[in-house]
């Protein structure tokens, strides 16, 4: 008998599907790519193996991924405004993108640059992210979608803050090919050219008709399940599906583009019946899927091609064509094709959570489906929510750090209330509103109705303090051992060892935490931008000083940095807080620390301290795992004067110290270079005030002799911080440097051996996306070594 011979990978097939995945993961770890003619060859050689049929095949569709992924990063960084041109000013045209966001004193918008002139004239056909800010008594611009616009802004290269457990902006501007942020800076000079048109401008109109049918507690969530706009919807909403688990539902999700697909193959049924004329020409199975696919693009554009319904609509789309031309597939052989066709369109969609929880989501149930229950209705939802949570669970935690313990229940009642009552009302509304204005009002008021009826039960089980749980950020090995426990749970009934499957999830529920031994201690200084946050760690305590910035017409970094930074860390409650003055960029994110976390104590200079704080004075001291933690100043009856009032704090194990000055000037710099040598002497400084001339004078650097500073600073900040003066007085005593704005959050430990520099994330944690200068620090003053 002749050997078997091995039967070749589909070109189109899962085997396929993954090796150009692979290909395209693994560029997304790279510090830097290849040059673009190297991917070029890399390209015509991977679709040279990709279309001979053979076990290279699947080779070849890697070498494909690795070279795509490469040549869009190239080109999506390419895109952006030139570090060199950062903060400069342009005059330019363009028509506003997507639904412009109004807040209290600014509306914030996206702009398609059709017109600039001098260097900005490169930006033309590129896509912006502006502000437009305003100040009492002025009122806010009406800015339409789809309008055409002249404005002249003060633009920045695309850069975001670096921390444990942070948002990666810098990511999403390359995803979503962002060339630069900006804000209009003459706004009396700003002109409109030509009122809004398109789809956007049609998005807008709905939305307001629907918001003017209802009252806003029930239109904010019809807009946003029948066209994608969430703008109506508060942190507070957020936070309420977040520990419901029902976020997925909200916006429209894929789920909402298939219902509509079914509604267009129902009309194309109904179509084909009343047609019967055709029928031999236009069979059944053609007609059914046309109008799937027809309704589905429609409701995909109306949505704003928001990227979930784009995924969907491939998807769909992927079947129908292939029922068109009379070439049925399985599930399986259609989202493999679909998967390659998003990967081939646009391998940067790999950066998106959404793209891995919607394919995900869907090979679960692809792959669970055929031995699901299959006795009644019920059953099998039951477990298709199960496969559902099970199988996302680790990405889940990857991607968000948090789990939502009643989601799998809400779920099971929220998934068919919202999709087959809330969501169809709210459409039926949308295809009755322009032939009955009162049809539609009444198909929105019962939708909105129905959702408000659901919102009471979900915000009562969201008040639920273990609702939502926060865990600690996963490794990549952890979350690989969940998704094989996952897998090896989710096999036929009476496969052993599922018991020991489920200790496979332990790293990633129930992670060992990186913590101080008894007579050490962490430094961990947060990226806040122009701002300040450092956490201090030591074996079985924590201690927060101080909690960076809220920025007025901005984000409070205490709640978008600080407290995703304590959550990485695996940090569950604060021992004490030290606000160490009153000022913003210090004190500002300190109450979102407090909501979001239980804080045992806050301490804060007199004069500023509000109820329920601690004062903070020379001689308090305490200890905590052999730790030694120590106020140097304010000293008693000292009135409150802002920065000279800063709480100064030394932190001490073993003979190895730190100093954490806050803002403080040269008198108190005065007063702390006269005190006795043990108790001046650091081995780590957090260099006063930001680098500010104002302090770090020479006699305060002699007499605390650090062998390190630390400088908390923003990127290209408007004070210019440090200045060079206050480096060069550094140099002169050979103290290495290391800052937030060109190494992100830095992680020190100190004890017994020294001071070790344990990460820079922005060098540590390299991609090519990531704006990082090798050194870490980025001035002229030397850099420590790994281990000091």
């Amino acid at each position: 008998m002749p050997p078997a011979r091995a039967i070749a990978p589909a070109p189109f097939g899962l085997a396929v599907a993954a090796a150009l995945l692979l290909g395209v993961l693994v560029v997304q770890g790279f510090a830097q790519l290849p040059p673009w003619p190297f991917a070029a060859l890399l390209v015509a050689a991977g679709a040279w193996l990709w279309s001979r049929p053979g076990a290279a095949r699947p080779f070849g569709a890697a070498l494909v991924g690795l070279a795509l992924a490469s040549l869009h990063g190239q080109a999506a960084m390419a895109l952006q405004l030139p570090a060199e041109r950062s903060g400069q000013g342009a005059t330019l045209e363009g028509r506003i993108l997507g639904l412009p966001v109004g807040e209290v004193d600014a509306v914030r918008f996206e702009l398609r640059v059709t017109a600039a002139q001098g260097d900005a004239a490169a930006l033309v056909g590129r896509r912006l992210r502006l502000g437009w800010y305003t100040r009492p008594p002025d009122t806010l611009p009406v800015i339409e979608p789809g309008s055409v616009w002249r404005f002249e802004v003060r633009l920045r290269t695309p850069r975001g803050l670096v921390n444990p457990g942070g948002f990666d902006f810098e990511r999403r501007a390359l995803e979503q090919r962002i060339a630069a942020t900006g804000y209009v800076v003459k706004p009396d000079q700003a002109r409109q050219l030509l009122p809004g048109t398109g789809l956007d401008h049609a998005r807008s109109r709905l939305s307001q008709r629907i918001a003017s049918a209802l009252p806003p507690s029930q239109a904010r969530f019809v807009t946003a399940l029948a066209l994608g706009d969430t703008r109506g919807l508060s942190d507070d909403d957020w936070q309420v599906l977040r520990a419901t688990g029902l976020t997925h539902l909200i916006a429209i999700s894929g789920f909402h583009v298939g219902l509509v697909a079914g509604f267009g193959a129902l009309l194309g049924q109904l179509l084909h019946r009343a047609l019967p004329g055709n029928r031999s020409r236009w069979p059944r199975p053609q007609v059914t899927a046309a109008g799937a696919l027809l309704l589905a693009a429609a409701y995909t554009a109306l949505a704003g091609f928001a990227l979930p319904t784009v995924r969907t609509l491939l998807m769909i789309a992927v079947v129908l064509v292939a029922r068109l031309a009379r070439r049925p597939q399985g599930l399986a052989e259609a989202l493999a094709f679909a998967l390659i066709a998003v990967l081939l369109a646009d391998p940067l969609s790999v950066l998106a959570p959404g793209f891995w929880l919607s394919f995900l989501g869907v090979a679960w149930l692809a792959w669970c489906l055929p031995r699901l229950h299959a006795g009644n209705v019920l059953v099998p939802f039951v477990q298709a929510q199960g496969v559902a949570v099970l199988g996302l669970l680790p990405l889940s935690v990857w991607f968000f750090s948090q789990a939502s313990l009643p989601g799998p229940l809400v779920n099971l009642v929220g998934i068919p209330w919202i999709s087959l009552l809330v969501v169809p009302l709210a459409l039926a509304g949308m295809a009755m509103e322009p032939f009955s204005d009162a049809a539609a009002n009444a198909c929105w008021q019962a939708s909105g109705q129905l959702m408000q009826w659901l919102w009471i039960a979900l915000e009562r089980i969201a008040a639920w303090p273990p609702a939502l749980v926060w865990l600690p950020e996963p490794s990549l090995l952890a979350v690989a051992l969940a998704m094989a426990a996952a897998f090896w749970l989710l096999l036929p009934r009476g496969t052993p060892g599922k018991p020991l499957a489920a200790l496979l999830m332990l790293p990633l529920l129930w992670p060992a935490i990186d913590r101080p031994s008894q007579g050490e201690f962490d430094l961990v200084l947060l990226d806040v931008g122009q701002g300040l946050s450092m956490l201090v760690r030591t074996q079985h305590h924590d201690l927060l000083y101080d909690a960076g910035p809220a920025v007025p017409r901005g984000l409070d970094l205490g709640e978008a940095v600080v407290l995703p930074a304590l959550r990485a860390h695996g940090v569950r409650r604060l021992d004490a807080m030290v606000l160490s003055h009153g000022d913003n960029d210090h004190a500002g994110g300190g109450d979102a620390v407090v909501r979001g976390m239980a804080t045992a104590r806050v301490l804060a200079p007199a004069g500023w301290a509000r109820k329920g704080m601690t004062v903070c004075r020379t001689g308090q001291a305490w200890t905590w795992d052999g730790v030694t933690f120590s106020f140097l100043h304010p000293t008693p009856h000292f009135p409150y004067l802002g920065n000279q009032s800063s709480c100064v704090l030394r932190v001490e194990a073993n003979g190895t110290s730190a100093l954490l000055p806050g803002d403080i000037g040269r008198h108190v710099e005065a007063r702390l270079a006269r005190l006795p040598a043990l108790e001046a002497r650091a081995d780590v400084l957090l260099v006063p005030h930001h680098g500010s001339d104002s302090s770090s004078s020479l006699d305060f650097i002699a007499a605390v002799r650090p062998s390190l500073g630390l400088v908390a600073v923003g990127h290209q900040n408007r004070f210019g911080l440090p200045k060079p003066i206050v480096l060069d007085r550094y140099q002169r005593y050979r103290v290495a440097l290391l800052d937030t704005a060109h190494s992100g959050a830095i992680h020190l430990r100190l004890g017994p051996g020294g001071v070790q520099v344990r990460q820079r994330m922005r060098q540590d944690r390299r991609r090519y996306w990531r704006d990082a200068v090798p050194g870490g620090s980025g001035y002229a003053v030397g850099s420590p070594e790994p281990d000091r």
